[in-house]
């Protein structure tokens, strides 16, 4: 929590800073109020949105349904390990969904604690024994016990905000500057074509650079969530879960706005850092 309060801190001097900049340069101050105003509207808006409605976008994503009556022993086994583990922690039973697919992985969703769905593949299902299943429902009950949903929406609204702030602020920054006539800078036709253009650039720049501090959250929450299953189904359990897991990178083949959640995430970006996930290696040696 002190790294996100930090970050939120550090985010709120920059865009300060600009509001100070702009005001210098002749911005008025209601422009700049409303400009700071829409951006937190739409930054946190868009991730809220996302995050009350998680739960039904994921099973529609992976075409699954809640499982409220077992239909065989192992879903009833299942439907036991993840009440057993939830209400060891204090938490309302999160929802299952078993979905089909020959991917290797589970995920954990939902918009609080006590609100929550954990799904998981077939394909888990049958590459692992019983042990190592528990390992990752322990895990998946780790994202939930500590909040990961909640604070990755919060993280995802202030970059979603820092993002669309400074690009539209500097964007009517240049307009402003590089016009000859100040009062008509960004309202001509010409004018507003350089701002949208500047401003979809630069979108693309910064959502680029805060896309590495989002995934460098989640691949901490990873650790986290790693260590929370260890000490609900072991060590040695969990250590076994991810090396079957690492076997099955290559067919972790989940919709992208699922993706992020899993417990098998895709590593194929540069250096790692535009991955939600660290590398299943380092995951074992943090033991």
């Amino acid at each position: 929590m002190i790294r996100i309060f930090l970050f939120l801190i550090t985010n709120l001097s920059v865009i300060s800073l600009l509001l100070v900049a702009s005001f210098f340069i002749g911005i008025s101050p209601q422009s700049l109020f409303f400009m700071f105003l829409s951006t937190i509207c739409v930054g946190f808006g868009g991730a809220f949105i996302s995050l009350l409605l998680s739960k039904k976008i994921a099973l529609i994503s992976i075409g699954g349904k809640i499982i409220n009556s077992p239909a065989n022993e192992q879903e009833e086994w299942i439907l036991k390990t993840i009440k057993k583990q939830a209400l060891s922690l204090g938490l309302k039973v999160p929802e299952l969904s078993i979905y089909n697919s020959n991917s290797v992985n589970a995920f954990a969703t939902g918009p609080t604690r006590n609100s929550s769905l954990i799904a998981i593949s077939s394909g888990l299902i049958n590459s692992m024994n019983k042990n190592e299943i528990k390992s990752v429902i322990a895990h998946e009950i780790s994202h939930i016990n500590n909040g990961d949903m909640v604070t990755m929406t919060l993280i995802q609204g202030v970059v979603n905000t820092f993002v669309i702030f400074l690009s539209r602020g500097i964007a009517y920054l240049i307009c402003l500057l590089s016009a000859d006539n100040k009062s008509s800078s960004v309202t001509s036709s010409k004018n507003k074509s350089k701002y949208f253009f500047l401003k979809f650039v630069l979108e693309i720049m910064f959502g680029m650079l805060s896309s590495c501090v989002t995934m460098w959250f989640s691949r901490r929450r990873e650790f986290y969530a790693d260590a929370g299953a260890a000490k609900l189904s072991g060590v040695e359990n969990m250590i076994s879960a991810l090396k079957v897991l690492k076997n099955y990178t290559h067919l972790s083949n989940e919709p992208k706005n699922v993706n992020s959640l899993c417990i098998n995430g895709n590593l194929k970006y540069f250096l790692n850092i535009f991955s939600s996930h660290p590398p299943i290696d380092l995951r074992i040696k943090a033991y």
